[in-house]
């Protein structure tokens, strides 16, 4: 819990032996700069109501999917998964994939711990190779899925070999949901197999696939389920954050700041506790928090108590969604930033990120929680009239997390963003967002 701690205030498994062989190997294209897509990644909730992982696809302009170009855009995604997945500490990857694509080496170079791989069956599927390579696969140590595709003459002998099976229910009727829930877990006998329902947009289809015991949601549903009523008069906790955070951002003096944080003992015991843990090693035991304050900075005390405003008690699907978007947004600016301006202090850009969902989380006018807190005047022009050199990065930030497209292409182009660092940058505020999510009490 430390080591994510520091990350939040600072700012796997060998390959297998078995590795296609050359005439396996699959010739993908190169894909031209119109072909290059970007990364979607999209939440995926347990049965809890909890975030369980995310759903990560290469999402391309309509009709550049198919063919060699679907298998060099599973390449492109496995590549850049290679490079983040070892460090992946949180939730579950769930990668979508041609099954042609297993034939890709880059599939071997991935670490399987935390990893399911669904496959989509395509009308040239080798049943005999495919099994090769879903058996080389399990004994790796990875998870399979299976898209649902009963006519397809594959898809009996590769669902015995999988570990999850998934159905598109928006291509199918309600009562396909049910019974195909019932015919995997009748064919399971005493093997586990797991279910995940993708594409559900409704609560209503949510509630039906949890009726008949699915594990796994994707969709559009948690953004159409509402978040928790506030309580009476608004959260006090949060209130005081926000107070807090006039403070800090202003000039009030360390001892000011040092009594506003003993009004939260929440927030004082979780700094008093992180600046005493063996983690940091500090020489002496910190006891007060104006020590605390002046170790801990203001830069990072503001970060602190930014990404604690949305820490939720007890939360559902809509406060869920609201708090991944928030810590993605901002990690996601301040990561682009520190490419765009290296070793430049990319801390406003992060706050920018974190206070552009500020009115979802505390029901007002974006305008009227910050308007008598001292920003600066980039933060304050990004938020409210979405100018000013911070609001091509917000841009990108808002695109990314609708997975619109071509929102996506035009916003990164205006930021002078290429989409691999986009992608990049995406997939490692999401694992970031992640793990910050997963340690709060």
């Amino acid at each position: 819990m430390f080591d994510s701690l520091k990350k939040i205030l600072g700012g796997g498994e060998k390959p297998s032996e078995r590795q296609p062989s050359a005439k396996n190997e699959v010739a993908t294209p190169e894909l031209t700069p119109e072909l290059r897509g970007f990364l979607s990644r999209e939440p995926v909730f347990d049965r809890r109501d909890r975030p369980a992982g995310y759903l990560l696809q290469w999402q391309a302009n309509p009709g550049q999917s198919e063919g060699g170009t679907r298998t060099a855009h599973d390449r492109m995604l496995l590549e850049l998964l290679a490079d983040y997945l070892t460090q992946w500490k949180t939730g579950l990857a769930f990668i979508s994939l041609a099954a042609k694509s297993l034939d890709l080496a880059a599939v071997h170079s991935l670490p399987s711990e935390k990893i399911i791989l669904l496959v989509e069956l395509t009308e040239t599927t080798d049943t005999a190779h495919l099994l090769e390579n879903l058996k080389a696969l399990r004994d790796k140590g990875f998870r399979l899925g299976l898209f649902r595709q009963p006519k397809h003459p594959a898809f009996a002998e590769c669902i015995a070999q999988a570990d999850l099976a998934a159905i598109a229910i928006d291509q199918v009727e309600p009562s396909a949901v049910r019974d195909f829930s019932a015919a995997i877990r009748a064919s399971a006998g005493e093997r586990s197999i797991q279910l995940l329902a993708t594409n559900v947009e409704s609560p209503d289809e949510h509630r039906l696939c949890q009726q008949w015991h699915y594990d796994y949601f994707h969709g559009g549903f948690a953004k159409a389920t509402p978040r928790r009523p506030e309580e009476p008069g608004g959260d006090p906790h949060k209130v005081l954050l926000l107070n807090l955070l006039r403070l800090i951002q202003g000039d009030a003096e360390t001892a000011e700041i040092a009594e506003a944080m003993k009004q939260d003992p929440l927030l004082a015991f979780r700094i008093l506790r992180y600046l005493n843990s063996p983690a940091l090693g500090l020489s002496r035991r910190i006891d007060s928090l104006g020590q605390a304050l002046v170790i801990l900075g203001r830069q990072r005390l503001t970060r602190w108590v930014a990404i604690l405003l949305f820490s939720v008690r007890e939360p559902n699907l809509g406060d869920w969604l609201l708090v991944e978007n928030a810590l993605t947004r901002g990690r996601l600016m301040e990561l682009l930033g520190e490419k765009l301006h290296p070793g430049k202090g990319n801390d406003p850009l992060f706050l920018t990120g974190i206070f552009s969902c500020l009115d979802r989380l505390v029901r007002r006018p974006t305008k009227e929680i910050i308007e008598d807190m001292p920003l600066a005047t980039e933060v304050r022009d990004a938020l409210l009239e979405r100018t000013g050199p911070y609001a091509p990065l917000l841009a990108v930030a808002e695109a990314c997390e609708d997975f619109d497209l071509p929102r996506m292409q035009t916003t990164a182009v205006a930021a002078g963003l290429d989409p691999d660092t986009v992608n990049r940058a995406l997939l490692a505020a999401t694992a970031w967002a992640g793990e910050v999510t997963e340690h709060w009490e």
